[in-house]
């Protein structure tokens, strides 16, 4: 589905991480997809039971948290990236999370960055998090990243399922 979707590109590309790496996941190309989002959000959701809450990174992770929660009926937290500096200036989007168990949902992971700098978000607003679903994981040290914080990473996909060479591209 990512392939038929042009979400698998290939070029020079500098991620998140400021690693640079020859090919893209744009997720957001398929998750802009109602049947793909739907596929990730049932998949995800086979991880969702025991939480309370569903959690997605700003932007790309947003769409994913929004389809889980409607599929297991939870409700949904965004977190932002960045505080805004007007507004309420609130990290987090969405009902209160303090004391609830939280499934943080993200579309790519690489370095695990992102994704750790969520998870204090969330702990630090009392959120017990304590398993992170990614639809593609690069592979680049997220999962141990995690692992150090009592996390775990669960993937969907990885760049070696995407990258096989059988694959057609």
């Amino acid at each position: 589905m990512l392939k038929e979707c042009g979400a698998i590109q290939f070029g020079h590309f500098v991620l998140t991480s400021g690693a640079t790496s020859n090919y893209y996941i744009d997720i957001k190309k398929a998750s802009t997809n109602p049947k793909i989002l739907r596929v990730f959000a049932k998949l995800v959701a086979k991880h969702a039971e025991g939480y309370d809450v569903v959690a997605g990174i700003e932007l790309g992770a947003v769409p994913l948290a929004v389809a889980v929660s409607l599929e297991v009926n939870k409700p949904f937290v965004i977190v932002r990236k960045e505080k805004k500096e007007h507004g309420t200036g609130k990290l987090l989007e969405g009902p209160d999370i303090s004391h609830k168990k939280v499934l943080l949902v993200e579309d790519v992971t690489t370095t695990g960055g992102s994704v750790v700098k969520a998870i204090k978000c969330l702990r630090e607003n009392n959120a017990m998090v304590d398993k992170v679903v990614t639809v593609v994981d690069r592979l680049s040290g997220a999962k141990e990243k995690l692992r150090e914080m009592r996390v775990e990473l669960i993937s969907l996909l990885d760049v070696n399922d995407i990258l096989k060479k059988d694959n057609d591209f």
